[in-house]
């Protein structure tokens, strides 16, 4: 789950990827976790809509991979069980104090802190659902007190730090700063599965610029190597959900050898991407590259609005008509594809037209902060804004159609099918499930490797016979320059591929999963 990643995310819901343990470690300082599964219900659906990456910073205050085989001697108590609630919660537990005090949590990759709730939780009725710490039933308990606050889409947790023993299995982290959340706000809380989060992304992102639990890990010299990988098992009846190894890899679960990509910016655990296919053809965004993190914290695949209604169009989903784009399109098409055609540069052709000013590298859209009130308070002009942003796609999606020698009326035509693809304001787009088997494939180039998702792995299945619904595993995220566009890779792809965290050596590994 990525902090905060700009204003414009504001309105996506991005599905929670909620990881279950059941915890222990090695002696020899591996300690492996295994995932069980549960079938999907409407609750937990509605807490995998968490908007877990609104709300919290993208630009700030955000050991060689073990190759060989097990430990001879481990056996399954070095697994720490991970649970799959419909494909999208993926959750476990953990321990907090001495005693330990057990708490389920989501391992994510996309945040840096651990949060749990507090026992001076009084007044948020989440609170009342799930686990909390008791500070005083704890005899290495430590007392911080300095407040501490995280921001999503739904609301913010607030609460205090506080530091105490953290336990996975036979593992102990000894010290270990952690936000007691003393307000947890919305309904997502209260049906989540999850009583908190464990971050495991760089400390550049971690509130409060508090050690990340896996920091001390290797600190602490608790595990062999700097490194740890999650295998995700995406057949929701099966009752192994998956499995994530601190200290190393676990050979039985990728096929194969992994392609790795150095991290590009420490925070999140970012990478350079090239470009995404639909059936094999370039969709010609990110031929030039883009930037991608690999998030067990989203269920989903999050990527720029521009292309992820192209794959919608393809893969036949059905999201919100946008009257925006679609006017863009009546009033400007033929003006965009003239320019075009006349070898304008794309990335001022909305300028032109007056659809958006120009900042010196890009379009950006007119209308946001342009009207002051007289108590000096910005607010945006929601309609230009849009076009701006409408308009901007349909120069990218024209220019593709261009490159395949399409006529004018066809192009056009293609363009209005795309708005009408456009993503719902809730973030998922549904598909006809009988058509599954017929959707085409969707590529993402990395490390010059092509990663490719059949329909079978990006679709997600909500349900059973008639009733069932089938939810496109594409959101819409965009990111502006110089930050973006940024893809999310989420359980949809990691579930597909084989994942390695390399802290040591700053490399993300995919590998085909088994």
């Amino acid at each position: 789950m990525a902090p905060m990643l700009g204003v414009s995310v504001a309105s996506v819901l991005i599905s929670l990827l909620l990881l279950s343990l059941a915890l222990s470690a090695s002696a020899e300082g591996l300690v492996k976790i295994g995932l069980k599964k549960k079938p999907m219900d409407e609750y937990s659906r509605l807490a995998s809509r968490f908007a877990w990456k609104v709300g919290k910073r993208v630009n700030g205050p955000r050991y060689g991979v073990w190759n060989g085989l097990l430990e001879e001697g481990m056996t399954d108590s070095d697994i720490i069980s991970l649970k799959n609630y419909m494909n999208a919660q993926y959750f476990g537990e953990i321990g907090i104090g001495t005693p330990p005090q057990n708490f389920t949590v989501i391992f994510d990759t996309g945040s840096s802190n651990l949060w749990v709730p507090s026992s001076k939780c009084y007044f948020s009725v989440a609170c009342l659902f799930h686990a909390k710490y008791k500070a005083s039933r704890s005899s290495t308990y430590k007392e911080n007190g300095k407040p501490a606050e995280i921001h999503y889409g739904t609301g913010a947790i607030s609460g205090f730090f506080s530091q105490d023993h953290v336990e996975l299995g036979d593992l102990v982290v000894k010290d270990q700063p952690f936000i007691e959340a003393t307000r947890e706000p919305s309904i997502t809380f209260m049906v989540a599965k999850f009583d908190g989060i464990l971050g495991l992304g760089f400390k550049e992102i971690s509130v409060g610029n508090a050690d990340p639990v896996w920091y001390n890990m290797v600190k602490q010299g608790l595990i062999k190597e700097p490194v740890f990988s999650f295998w995700f098992n995406r057949h929701a009846g099966e009752g192994e959900g998956g499995e994530i190894v601190f200290g190393g890899v676990d050979p039985n679960h990728y096929k194969g050898k992994h392609t790795y990509v150095p991290v590009t910016q420490k925070g999140y655990w970012q990478f350079n991407m090239g470009d995404v296919l639909i059936g094999g053809q370039t969709t010609g965004f990110c031929s030039a590259g883009c930037a991608a993190i690999a998030d067990s914290g989203t269920s989903l695949i999050a990527g720029p609005t521009t292309i992820i209604t192209e794959i919608n169009q393809k893969i036949g989903a059905a999201g919100v008509v946008s009257q925006e784009c679609k006017a863009v399109v009546a009033q400007y098409g033929e003006q965009i594809l003239n320019l075009l055609l006349a070898e304008a540069q794309p990335e001022k052709i909305c300028s032109q037209i007056d659809l958006c000013a120009f900042d010196g590298t890009r379009g950006v859209s007119i209308g946001i902060e342009s009207v002051v009130s007289d108590n000096g308070v910005k607010s945006s002009v929601g309609q230009n804004d849009a076009m701006c942003i409408a308009c901007e796609m349909a120069v990218v999606w024209m220019q593709n159609q261009l490159r395949q020698n399409q006529t004018h009326e066809r192009i056009l035509s293609y363009v209005n099918e795309l708005c009408d693809r456009l993503p719902s304001p809730m973030g998922e787009s549904s598909v006809d499930c009988s058509s599954v088997p017929s959707m085409p494939t969707v590529s993402f180039t990395i490390g010059g490797k092509t990663f490719e998702l059949g329909p079978e792995q990006y679709i997600l299945k909500v349900g059973e016979g008639p009733a069932a619904q089938c939810i496109s595993g594409f959101m819409a995220l965009d990111v502006p320059p110089p930050r973006g566009p940024l893809w999310i890779l989420g359980d949809v792809f990691m579930g597909a591929y084989h994942t390695v965290f390399d802290y040591g050596k700053l490399q993300v590994g995919f590998a085909e999963a088994a």
